[in-house]
């Protein structure tokens, strides 16, 4: 990015720290900035009619949220783990992404982020049984949020899980004991390793994505990293 772009876009920056529990955002707010997430894990949750929640997404470092010449925002943005927050005048970003082309382009590929991951997400939720989708809510922690969520370039892999039982079970459509039990069946079979509820060992990650279903990733470059104790 041109220096002088990167120069308006500091001007426009304030940056923020909040508390795991914090509401940074509520459903249908028009927020008069642009949020980017520095460090940890924000969720994105659903309101709907009948009175149930529902956590629809999890937004990691390098995400970005806000309507940029839109309005409200759809769902209410939650700060699931601490988390630093960069955030830009709205109106001074909409006038500057009007001028530059490679803010337009960082835009647009953040959007096309967040298409893959819903596709990831669809593909996941369509097993019908809670190991199957666990497993590939793991695989997807370690092949997109390595560093988000404490995952180690060692063998074997082993992650910090960045969000509850109960964020879990709302985000596969299922129950925290029913991820608890799932959590046990995968460990029972040697997959994973349990050390403690947050702290968890890969130790299969072949089974792990015949389980999910998500056989490209027996050719995911990321994967094989992880696999080979790469960076």
């Amino acid at each position: 990015m041109p220096a002088k772009t990167q120069q308006e876009l500091n001007g426009l920056c304030r940056r923020k720290v909040y508390e795991a529990g914090a509401t940074v955002a509520y459903e249908q707010e028009k927020l008069k900035y642009i949020g980017c997430i520095g460090k940890g894990i924000l969720r994105m949750r659903k309101s709907l009619p009948d009175g149930r929640d529902h956590i629809v997404g999890l937004l990691v470092r390098g995400d970005m949220f806000g309507r940029v010449f839109d309005g409200p925002v759809h769902f209410a943005i939650e700060v699931a783990t601490d988390a630093e927050i960069y955030m830009f005048s709205r109106k001074g970003f909409e006038d500057l992404l009007t001028r530059s082309v490679e803010l337009e382009r960082m835009v647009l590929l953040n959007i096309l982020s967040e298409l893959d991951a819903a596709r990831e997400w669809m593909l996941i939720l369509a097993n019908h049984r809670t190991t199957e989708r666990l497993a590939g809510f793991l695989l997807v922690l370690c092949r997109r949020w390595t560093n988000i969520a404490g995952v180690t370039a060692s063998s074997p892999i082993r992650i910090k899980m960045p969000v509850s039982r109960k964020d879990m079970a709302q985000f596969l459509g299922t129950r925290p004991e029913s991820i608890s039990r799932a959590f046990h069946a995968l460990n029972d079979d040697g997959i994973i390793k349990l050390n403690t509820p947050h702290d968890i060992e890969i130790l299969d990650f072949d089974a792990l994505i015949d389980l999910s279903g998500m056989e490209e990733l027996h050719e995911d470059t990321a994967i094989d990293a992880l696999r080979a104790g790469g960076d």
